[in-house]
């Protein structure tokens, strides 16, 4: 399947249309989407659409689609990211035409008589293409996992084994599969999707946590933070229940491990920068480096409030301990009274481009990752870009549906 030329022009010159209208047309979508297949609710995270967030995310990514709709090679990073995200919730062929019609119907409801026949039909042939895509991506993807060794379809009950409270807001869950049977390994960095039905909830709910720990092990590990609500917007429901409710001995259903926020080069330097919870998955690519490769050349960087919200600190200090070529490095924004007298951080304040440069011995030859809330990930992207580091050499997870930067 493919567009003729001219739809191919009147998609790429209105993208950016979409785009200025991008909040309208979301809520609009989710609306339809949700009144024509209420069943397709529990895909998407209630809380962000409550924010906001889903509705931006997914017209960004129309967006962009649109814009390189010749060129989909362009953005493989948003479109391998989308597909993984697919995967890990289980959507299937037959939801895409559903999805397609309620998107068509958005933009006709929000751009009104400025929707003109042929932009209509343009983006309506645009959607099956890329669709289909997509389509085919992710059945590959469930084959991969289903052929893996101890990979499943679908959703699989675990015990939780242990829960262990990391901070007063972090709380680490050890999981092991309910029938005793090998569990598929994982490339450190990737998630697990768990499915949540809540007493009092009319909806199932989907969360997607990084691993950390070890790849390859009986048991897998995820660390959740409690999510609060800021002025209007509403508490993290999945994660309030999974620090308040959840005990151990409970069952919890989880898919396969997904997702492209892995390490992929063998020789060159790292730079792991987390904020906050961001450590999770990069605390499982430093097990991982120390354990497969341990002379390579990784500096671990962390940022939080202070001592009281640092998680994992001991461990991640053990193993740069152990591990010369590993150097671990510490920023609190706002570091306690004891923490001042301690000294046990390294910088006051907030990572930024003078500090790292004046830091780093590899510069800015190296691979860098980055995982953290939305403003930590923009500053981060903001200064490595400044500094000239290769988009190529940046690498991102970030935890609310947003899948790229910036547009860069």
């Amino acid at each position: 399947m493919s567009l003729d030329t001219e739809k191919l022009t009147i998609v790429k010159s209105s993208a950016p249309f979409l785009k200025e209208h991008s909040t309208d047309i979301g809520k609009h979508f989710y609306e339809r989407l949700f009144a024509k297949a209420p069943e397709l609710r529990h895909i998407f995270n209630q809380t962000n659409q409550e924010r906001g967030l889903q509705q931006e995310a997914l017209v960004y990514s129309v967006y962009a689609a649109g814009e390189n709709i010749d060129r989909l090679e362009n953005i493989h990073q948003l479109v391998d990211r989308i597909a993984e995200k697919h995967v890990s919730l289980g959507v299937q062929p037959e939801q895409y035409p559903i999805a397609g019609e309620a998107l068509i119907q958005a933009i006709k409801d929000v751009l009104g008589d400025q929707a003109a026949d042929e932009i209509i039909d343009a983006w309506r042939a645009a959607y099956d293409y890329i669709a289909n895509i997509f389509i085919e991506l992710e059945q590959k993807k469930y084959e991969e996992i289903e052929q893996r060794k101890g990979g499943w379809q679908g959703f699989r009950n675990f015990i939780v084994e242990t829960k262990i409270q990391e901070t007063p807001d972090i709380v680490t869950f050890c999981l092991k599969p309910e029938d005793a049977q090998p569990i598929a390994s994982y490339k450190a960095g990737q998630y697990l999707t768990l499915k949540a039905d809540i007493a009092g909830e009319p909806y199932t709910h989907m969360r997607q946590y990084s691993l950390c720990g070890l790849p390859g092990k009986d048991n897998y590990k995820i660390s959740v933070k409690r999510e609060k609500g800021n002025g209007d917007q509403p508490d993290g429901i999945v994660s309030n229940y999974l620090h308040d409710q959840v005990t151990e001995g409970d069952i919890l259903s989880f898919s396969a491990p997904a997702g492209d926020f892995t390490i992929t080069s063998e020789d060159e330097p790292l730079v792991l920068l987390s904020g906050g919870i961001g450590l999770t998955p990069l605390v499982g690519m430093l097990d991982t480096i120390a354990e497969k490769t341990p002379h390579r050349q990784v500096t671990f960087i962390h940022a939080t409030q202070n001592s009281l919200t640092h998680a994992m600190k001991e461990h991640v200090q053990q193993i740069a301990a152990e591990h010369p070529n590993i150097i671990s490095l510490v920023c609190y924004d706002r570091p306690s009274e004891t923490d001042r007298i301690n000294q046990n951080y390294d910088k006051e304040g907030y990572v930024d481009l003078p500090w790292l440069q004046s830091i780093l011995t590899c510069g800015k030859e190296a691979e860098f990752f980055c995982c953290g809330p939305a403003p930590f990930m923009k500053a981060i992207d903001c200064s490595l870009k400044d500094w000239g580091v290769p988009g190529e050499s940046r690498h991102y997870e970030v935890f609310n549906p947003i899948s790229v930067l910036n547009e860069a």
